[in-house]
């Protein structure tokens, strides 16, 4: 037990005592607890394993590669379709982790051999991702910022891929892409 994980459990208003169960199932698996991303974090070998989140409508366990994890209880779900390793077990009330309780420890168990074995997730590509049509044709049009978006990371490309591509309706792409040329010009990712 991490004395410095102790505040997510103590502010927690939602979630509380799912947080307290899910906290102490975590902690019989002898891996070290650790705060990152403001959530209770396990790893092992500095690897991480799994963190503990909540949401408005669920909290979960989150398995960064929970894609290489067997699924016998059918369980695991991909938060969206972009997310290409994490997989999450989501409960919305504390009888529901009660009763998964020995499923779990299994799927912490597991998710241990996975790092262990040294499997990695095999991501896709940034070309493999959705190019949208509005920012297609800025490309075609505007050589100087097809060349700064190349010359971007793969990362920060596929973050403004993502970011793009994720918007319904093509006038809010169009509005998010003006918004960004900026920055692709000045070579920075969306998060920069």
């Amino acid at each position: 037990m991490n004395q410095k994980v102790d505040f997510f459990f103590d502010k927690a208003q939602q979630w509380q005592k799912e947080f307290e169960k899910l906290r102490e199932i975590a902690l019989e698996t002898e891996l070290i607890e650790d705060l990152k991303w403001g959530c209770p974090c396990y790893t092992y070998e500095g690897k991480n394993i799994f963190l503990i989140h909540g949401f408005k409508e669920y909290c979960a366990l989150l398995f960064f590669k929970g894609a290489l994890m067997k699924d016998p209880a059918n369980i695991l779900i991909q938060q969206t379709e972009n997310v290409q390793a994490a997989r999450q077990i989501r409960f919305t009330n504390l009888k529901e982790i009660v009763d998964l309780e020995k499923v779990i420890k299994d799927y912490l168990f597991e998710a241990v051999e996975v790092e262990e074995s040294g499997v990695k997730v095999e991501m896709k590509k940034t070309k493999e991702f959705q190019m949208p049509e509005e920012f297609q044709q800025k490309l075609d049009e505007n050589s100087e910022l097809k060349d700064a978006f190349q010359a971007l990371t793969q990362g920060r490309q596929r973050a403004y891929l993502l970011y793009f591509s994720s918007a319904k309706q093509s006038k809010t792409r169009e509005s998010r892409i003006e918004k960004y040329i900026p920055e692709i010009l000045k070579g920075k990712g969306i998060n920069d």
